[in-house]
């Protein structure tokens, strides 16, 4: 039993240091919190702890978590941020060495907790507030917390609620008052004695084990399986607007210059990062004693609300953004940073001087995100796809950190629907899979007792989108195929199955799926009525071609990846499903005349989305794959799919045969690009969209590799390769795309009437190029093709 433990705890959540004492016994360490702190209020607590060593240490490795988060500082220098979310059953933990930072003699290690209470994101999941850290072993046990660790509240602190007329659970701004902040905390020579001793809540418990009396203890502790989210500092690039009571220096903000604001004035600045990023806001300030800072970030400015226009354009239009509010306590070289990142564009500075003048020394951002290196690349003249390419990937990073996220600026909330093209990407262009097994973990973890997963998680208020569990057994799937760690997939396979059975209970004797409860969310719809708040057009017996549709998709997939597996018996299951449900969609929906399938049993309305899906699930014949091709192309009556949906929609397209023409289907990309955003907007309507950032926008960051170069896998962990290129008008274009085994590489070129192309395969991969109907065989290394 120890043993098959073991080996489940390290195939989902990786090897951790000393992996037998801190996933298999009670921690030595406890969770400790400052005594006069709420369980569940609003507040931010220091905590130091003093360690003399003899020697600096070649390695001191530590295990730390928090709830809500923390930032930990070793003699003052920044080492790690936590904990990843998760949930309470998969609490984790982060894993540092911070042997790098000690030094002989005496050492401060030091943690700022925050608990943003009632005003935390919505994806922040908390049992109470606490901080607990443990060496790895016995040689870093005088870290461990305990009663030890001395504490106090920083009451700097308090919360500013952003409030506008739209979804958004991401989180409070913050008033700083720096007349009430403790000052150099984190410093060895900081005068402490009147600290209070940490209580001690409870040792810490990893997932494995139960607590005393066959109880677990309030977190459930596992180690974080990705890796320390990416700092890097950055400067805005320019101001565009200033009231003229001040001057500014040339070159600010792009260069270090100071700006002095004089006594009694109120003055307002407007900076321009030139793109949206993700970043925590430094602001350095000298002087002005009880002046008040306004910090404003926003995504884009509006010319009246909900209208945005042009993101470059700022005459003229509002400024509407989450809020920090400064107050200086008179001193010199004062450092803002905010507990978390935001999200901006613009920033807004609104400075009001009492009598001191103020002067401000610096302002600039730090960038953070998941550490993806792009790995993937195209060479191509066409500046245009390097164009798409890179706001893909600008809009895929801003919206991962330590989950994939809808929206960095209004929820940061893991969806299902958007985090299977999120991790195709990251597939295609990092190779890195990490975040990826990360996400099938969470989304895993979060299916209920009745077989279906929550649509979105972590989030501390469950929701239920049946339709995106469906999509997760996809998002499995792709992993089985693009992924490397087989093992990982065979330990969630069971999960699609209680999906599949879950559909199972709402299923009619012919199959199709009858008053499915919940949001049966397919595609946000504009313009069309019987669409509504994305759910397609439901048959007034409660029946719909789209729910049958997608029931059916996933009934394939998974006969796919069940036989692949191994798995004979459920592959034959399904596939009786299969066969069951082609023929009750043909009966119920197909509509001869009009030679299109329907949304519903009445035949009276028909969407993209559909057909798209009647393609991908094999149950038009090829013939009627053209035609319906062509009216998804051309039949303006068919309700469209959104920037989202477009993924599936153009998967249809490229099966019916008209992947050439790819780069023509881009009109709504090429529009947000016109529109001056510098990431993929959330829905069609560009200009009154609420989020600027939504990647699952970010499909041609698959496509141009997949479709255009035409690398795609042909097996389990890409095992084998299949090469099918549309390459359109292309004559000249290569690039490469990682592997779990190194890179792959295509690349085409037309001279005098005849193709060079050339394949390059990692060793031990061969594979097959379709080209004009042939299939070549490729082998390992370098292929040197002429045609």
């Amino acid at each position: 039993m120890f043993m098959l433990t073991s080996i489940f705890a390290k195939a989902q959540f990786g090897s951790s240091a000393s992996e037998t004492d801190v996933i298999n016994k009670r921690w030595h360490a406890y969770w400790i919190t400052v005594p006069s702190a709420t369980n569940d209020g609003y507040g931010v607590y220091l905590f130091r702890k003093s360690i003399n060593l003899a020697t600096k240490p070649n390695k001191f490795v530590i295990h730390v978590s928090a709830d809500n988060r923390y930032k930990l500082f070793v003699n003052e220098k920044f080492v790690s941020l936590g904990p990843a979310r998760g949930d309470l059953t998969h609490w984790n933990y982060e894993t540092v060495d911070i042997a790098p930072y000690l030094k002989a003699g005496k050492n401060i290690v030091a943690a700022q907790v925050w608990n943003e209470g009632e005003f935390r994101p919505e994806a922040q999941i908390t049992y109470r507030t606490g901080l607990i850290l443990q060496g790895a072993t016995s040689a870093e046990s005088t870290i461990n917390t305990n009663n030890s660790w001395l504490c106090e509240k920083d009451n700097s602190f308090a919360p500013i609620q952003f409030n506008v007329r739209a979804y958004y659970v991401a989180g409070a701004g913050e008033i700083r008052n720096f007349n009430n902040q403790i000052k150099n905390w984190q410093s060895e020579i900081f005068e402490d004695s009147g600290w209070q001793k940490a209580k001690q809540i409870d040792l810490g418990v990893p997932k494995n084990i139960l607590g005393a009396f066959g109880t677990m203890s309030g977190w459930m502790l596992v180690p974080s399986v990705i890796p320390q989210m990416e700092m890097k500092d950055e400067r805005l690039n320019k101001v565009v607007f200033f009231d003229g009571r001040i001057t500014i220096p040339t070159g600010f903000p792009s260069e270090k210059k100071e700006i002095s604001i004089p006594a009694n004035t109120s003055t307002k600045i407007i900076l321009d990062q030139s793109y949206l990023t993700n970043a925590y806001p430094n602001a350095i300030f000298s002087g002005g004693k009880n002046a008040s800072i306004s910090i404003k970030y926003a995504e884009s400015m509006y010319t009246k609300f909900p209208a945005k226009g042009n993101r470059n354009e700022t005459q003229s239009k509002d400024f509407l953004g989450r809020t920090d509010s400064l107050i200086s306590d008179g001193s010199n070289l004062q450092k803002f940073t905010t507990l978390t990142y935001r999200t901006y564009r613009y920033v807004q500075l609104k400075i009001t001087t009492k009598d001191e003048p103020l002067v401000l020394n610096d302002f600039y951002g730090t960038f953070t995100g998941y550490p993806f290196q792009l790995k993937a690349n195209i060479t191509s003249k066409d500046q245009e796809i390097s164009n798409i390419l890179t706001i893909g990937w600008r809009t895929a990073r801003l919206c991962a950190t330590e989950t994939y996220m809808d929206c960095p600026y209004y929820e940061q909330l893991q969806y299902i629907g958007d985090g299977r093209i999120q991790a195709l990407v990251s597939l295609y262009n990092s190779g890195d899979d990490r975040l990826v097994k990360n996400a099938l973990n969470l989304m895993d973890f979060s299916r209920q007792p009745e077989g279906v997963t929550l649509s979105r998680h972590p989030s501390y208020t469950p929701q239920f989108i049946p339709t995106f569990s469906l999509w997760y057994i996809g998002m499995l799937h792709d992993y089985s195929r693009y992924g490397s760690d087989i093992d990982f997939v065979k330990l969630k396979v069971g999960g699609t199955r209680q999906i599949l059975d879950y559909f199972k209970t709402y299923q009619q004797a012919d199959g199709s799926l009858k008053n499915v409860p919940q949001w049966m969310f397919t595609d946000w719809v504009d313009n069309t009525k019987e669409w509504r708040a994305g759910i397609g057009p439901m048959s007034a017996n409660g029946t719909s071609a789209l729910l049958d549709f997608q029931l059916l998709w996933a009934y394939q997939v998974a006969a796919d990846l069940e036989l692949k597996l191994g798995n004979t018996a459920f592959a034959t299951q399904y596939q009786k499903a299969i066969v069951q449900l082609k023929k009750t969609i043909r009966v119920k929906y197909y509509d001869p005349t009009k030679k299109l399938f329907a949304d519903r049993e009445e035949k009276d309305t028909f969407s993209q989305h559909t057909n798209s899906l009647a393609i991908l699930t094999g149950i038009t014949s090829p013939i009627e794959s053209k035609e319906i091709a062509q009216q998804l192309i051309n039949n303006k009556n068919l309700a469209p799919a959104s920037i989202y949906f477009k993924y599936y929609l153009h998967q249809a397209l490229i099966k019916a045969g008209l992947g050439n023409d790819y780069l023509k289907w881009l009109d709504k990309w090429r529009e947000n690009i016109n529109l001056g955003l510098t990431t993929w907007a959330e829905i069609s309507d560009v200009d009154k969209t609420r989020s600027d950032c939504h990647a699952w926008g970010s499909s041609p960051n698959i496509e141009f590799y997949r479709t255009i170069l035409g690398i795609d896998s042909d097996g389990l962990g890409f095992s084998k390769v299949k090469i099918t290129p549309y390459l359109g008008q292309l004559t000249d274009i290569g690039g490469n795309i990682p592997h779990p085994k190194g890179n792959i590489s295509a690349n085409y070129k037309l001279e005098n009437g005849k193709w060079k192309i050339q394949i390059e395969l990692p060793k031990t991969i061969t594979g097959s190029l379709i080209w004009n109907g042939k299939t070549i065989a490729l082998k390992e290394g370098v292929n040197q093709l002429n045609f």
